[in-house]
């Protein structure tokens, strides 16, 4: 062992923990790398289901288009109910008018008080149908 020197003792040893190293090293990148791409790849699933649901409930949740192209047609809707109401009502009051003490039509008189009653004028040409 007069010829051998320390050095050669340790090379060996330098050079299979040098490749062993790097070998783990690699490994490492590679679980790194994985971990940075599933992660990233999380994060644009997490933001697209979040950009899904909220678009979802823009659309069809309460407050969303389809609810309010619903109120919209309940207030076309309403809106006609009303018209026609009033269109009742205008007749009711020009009826109702017709009525008053003050100045009662004879005409509108007549015709309440045979409707009233169950009486028609000998006048009046009546048909008969048959029961149903």
């Amino acid at each position: 062992m007069a010829g051998s020197s320390p050095d050669n003792f340790t090379a060996p040893r330098d050079i299979k923990a040098a490749l062993t190293a790097m070998r783990h090293f690699g490994a490492m990148v590679s679980h790194r790398r994985r971990r940075a791409v599933l992660t990233a790849l999380g994060l644009y699933a997490f933001a697209a289901a979040f950009i899904g649901y909220f678009g979802v409930n823009a659309y069809s949740g309460n407050h969303g288009l389809r609810a309010q192209k619903d109120l919209e047609q309940q207030l076309a809707s309403m809106q006609h109910e009303l018209q026609s109401l009033r269109t009742e009502r205008t007749d009711w009051e020009r009826r109702v008018a017709l009525l008053r003490a003050d100045r009662i039509d004879p005409d509108m008189l007549d015709e309440r008080a045979r409707k009233l009653l169950g009486y028609a004028d000998p006048r009046d040409l009546t048909y008969l149908l048959p029961s149903r």
